[in-house]
């Protein structure tokens, strides 16, 4: 297991309010590393070009992720938070990655965001 791998086991789905997660490098929007069962690489690149093009739109219009439609309910320069009904999907930008969680029915919403930007605010302070 690779370094990111343990940083996603044990700052996200160890919570229990983590259900998927995955980073990726905003430089060519690969996906380093992901959860398994996680298959996010299609959707990698709209990740990141949300952060690049206009997050209020996002914030309005909402966004398709899975053949899913979620309301945003934040979108700003570091974060984005989309829902559609008990499920959810909290994404953080930090200087070179994007960091993607999911949650599910059963799951706390608050936990899955505070442990994303939590993780978020650690990469970002190791200059990632």
């Amino acid at each position: 297991m690779n370094q990111a791998q343990t940083l996603l086991l044990d700052g996200l789905i160890k919570t229990k309010h983590v259900d998927k997660a995955a980073l990726i490098r905003t430089a060519d929007m690969h996906v380093m590393t992901a959860t398994s069962g996680f298959n996010i690489q299609t959707w990698a690149s709209v990740f990141v070009q949300a952060f690049f093009n206009n997050p209020a739109q996002i914030r309005k219009e909402g966004q398709y992720f899975n053949d899913r439609y979620y309301k945003c309910y934040r979108a700003d320069s570091n974060s984005i938070y989309l829902k559609a009904k008990e499920e959810g999907v909290i994404v953080a930008k930090t200087g070179n990655f994007i960091l993607v969680g999911t949650y599910c029915q059963g799951m706390y919403p608050s936990v899955c965001v505070e442990a994303v930007e939590k993780l978020a605010d650690y990469l970002r302070a190791k200059g990632n």
